[in-house]
């Protein structure tokens, strides 16, 4: 299999998570909130931070879909590395909250990790397809004969 193709199947696959998961906490926080990691749910108005996530969750899958759909292979590479920071931002709440420890190492971790690896992925076959696709430099124009030794 291609590196295009794997690529573009991890791609595809955040872009489904993340809407799938945004949805979650925008249609059900209460259930969001179990799977998220942190021990106990938010007292008072402290739920619609949960929607605030989810919302925040489509909007980045968006972005990422937008990207995928309509070719722009390195802007998505370096988009995925930036939103892989999200990941790793969520991994350090549920740790500063006395949260789940696994759920902070083996779901917000380790899916900061694979999207910073396809990331980076798709910023190395971006990178080859441009080296393979640039125009040879032209040859350089022959020197000018003198006139005094043209025949």
């Amino acid at each position: 299999m291609s590196l295009k193709k794997i690529n573009t199947f991890l791609a595809a696959a955040f872009v489904l998570f993340a809407l799938w998961f945004g949805s979650q906490f925008i249609l059900s926080p209460q259930t969001g909130a179990q799977s998220f990691g942190l021990p106990t749910w938010p007292s008072g108005d402290g739920g619609g931070f949960l929607i605030i996530k989810g919302v925040r969750d489509v909007a980045m899958a968006l972005g990422m879909g937008v990207l995928l759909v309509t070719g722009h292979r390195r802007a998505l590479g370096w988009v995925l590395l930036v939103e892989s920071v999200a990941a790793f931002g969520d991994m350090t709440t549920v740790l500063a909250h006395n949260g789940s420890v696994a759920t902070a190492l083996f779901v917000h971790c380790l899916t900061g990790a694979v999207i910073a690896v396809n990331g980076l992925m798709l910023l190395i076959e971006t990178h080859n397809e441009t080296r393979k696709t640039a125009a040879p430099a032209p040859a350089p124009a022959p020197a000018p004969v003198p006139a005094s030794q043209a025949v």
